[in-house]
This record gives C-alpha cells, structure tokens and sequence, in this order.
C-alpha cells in the first residue's frame, strides 16, 4: 500500500533560511528542515513532497496540483501570507485539509504580518515554534488523515 502523500510547500525567502536574519529565523536550512520533514513523514507513515519557489504563480500551481495526487498539503506562504487571495482560492479550491507553518509568531510582529489569507483556508496553524512547527505539523497532518479513514 501507498503510504498517503502530503506536500510541504514553502514560500519566498525560506530557501535563505539559516542566513537570513538568524536573530528571527534561526540558523537551521531549509534542507536541514527538509531532513527533519522526512524523519517526522517516516514515523507517521507518510510520503513527502517538499518544494520551495519565490514564484506566487508557481506556489498556486504546485497547490491545484495536489488536487488528486496528495492528500494534505503543509505550507509556510512566508510573503504570500498576507497578500495573495489566488492562493488563498487555490487552497479552497483544492478541498484538502492544510496546515499552516510559521516560524515566527507572525502575531507578534509587524501588525502587517498578523493577517493571514491563508489561514481561512487552513484547517489549523502552527506559529512561533520555529522549524519544530514543521514536525507538528506533520503530526497533526497525519492525526487527521487517519480521522479521514476512520
């Protein structure tokens, strides 16, 4: 049997993760992140598919792509959060469950960072944990693929 698919998609500026303001982001890469997805996929009995673009376009395609090919979709839009209503339409229109990752407490921040589109698309988010956001993210992802088959 196939183990479910769930794609981890990141937005712009998270592929200068561990040289970007480390006083922010922290010096942890988007590979090790990448590393540390797998090891969490493995333990839960998932299959991964982890990408990273700049391009809003990209990042709306990669979306509409999961619509029949995974079953859950995990993103940190970074930028995009706050300004793309295409990708907020895109994570509806593919009716899968999604969670949202931040590094940061976007909440804490700049008050123009604490909005998110995405977020009305989300099934849950996950804010201010750093890269373990990722790894619970994965947790809950696999929590509720398993309800689904329930």
């Amino acid at each position: 049997m196939t183990p479910p698919l769930v794609a981890i998609l990141n937005g712009p500026n998270l592929n200068l993760l561990g040289t970007r303001q480390p006083h922010i982001y922290g010096s942890t890469t988007l590979d090790d992140v990448e590393t540390l997805c797998g090891e969490a996929a493995d333990e839960f009995g998932l299959a991964l598919d982890f990408r990273q673009t700049n391009s809003e376009g990209e990042l709306v395609t990669w979306v509409q792509e999961c619509r029949g090919r995974a079953q859950g979709i995990i993103i940190n839009p970074a930028g995009y959060t706050t300004t793309s209503i295409a990708l907020l339409d895109a994570l509806l229109a593919v009716e899968l469950p999604v969670i949202e990752v931040h590094i940061t407490n976007i909440h804490r921040r700049e008050e123009f960072r604490q909005h998110s589109y995405v977020s009305k698309a989300a099934t849950g988010v996950i804010a201010g944990l750093g890269v373990e956001g990722y790894a619970l993210a994965i947790r809950a992802m696999a929590g509720l693929l398993a309800q689904d088959d329930e």
